[in-house]
């Protein structure tokens, strides 16, 4: 596991329980790429890391594993999915019906707050590929799609997603930590745009090009260093 820090979740997540706050942490260090795939987990190596108990562990670890970003291998063992060719092609199908969809439900409802919320999650995002900062990148990019699935209002399609992203975020990691983020598509831009003049055709259209071109880019990437 790396040693990078994650984003704070503000003072509400200091007074959720327990079991939550475990669950919430180990979902982070997943999406973000903090655990290697192919990285063995262990109720005992994380409850010594975390200082928990062994109860709001094995609760996070089932829900991890319910989600996908965690996988039983047999034996008892979990460990991070390592993804190939195939479930790369399946994220992608699954992504591109989903993420242009919340896109274009976003630009019907987003305020001018709204896109300038956005507007500064993105220079936070260039900023962080400027600086080759691969786990900024990975936290801008991913507050950005998530802030922006917000606003289309559709809690069940959004759900989906996130647990789309947590199976790809820690093949995302290692490819940026190989590539490097200058080479990175970001189609944002378009999506702002879109945003700002209500175009919901617009949106949903640099949406799906933002999703191939970024999971074109894994694809590229794992083959490369397999």
């Amino acid at each position: 596991m790396r040693g990078q820090t994650l984003p704070g979740r503000g003072a509400g997540a200091d007074r959720a329980p327990t079991h939550e706050r475990v669950y919430r942490q180990l979902r982070d260090q997943i999406l973000f790429g903090e655990f290697e795939p192919g990285q063995p987990v262990t109720i005992q190596g994380l409850t010594d890391a975390l200082g928990v108990g062994m109860t709001p562990v094995r609760e996070a670890l089932r829900r991890l594993t319910a989600e996908g970003g965690l996988e039983f291998m047999g034996n008892r063992r979990i460990a991070v999915p390592v993804l190939d060719k195939r479930a790369v092609d399946q994220l992608t199908v699954a992504r591109v019906a989903l993420e242009p969809e919340l896109a274009r439900r976003a630009a019907r409802w987003a305020s001018a707050g709204d896109v300038a919320r956005l507007t500064a999650i993105d220079a936070c995002l260039d900023d962080a590929i400027r600086r080759g900062d691969v786990g900024r990148y990975l936290v801008e990019n991913h507050r950005f799609h998530s802030d922006l699935n917000s606003l289309a209002d559709a809690p069940i399609l959004t759900g989906m997603v996130d647990r789309l992203w947590l199976r790809f975020g820690p093949s995302l990691r290692v490819v940026c930590g190989q590539m490097g983020t200058r080479n990175l598509p970001d189609r944002h831009k378009d999506v702002l745009a879109a945003l700002s003049s209500r175009d919901a055709d617009a949106a949903a259209q640099a949406m799906q090009r933002d999703v191939t071109q970024g999971m074109e880019q894994i694809n590229q990437g794992l083959a490369r260093f397999d």
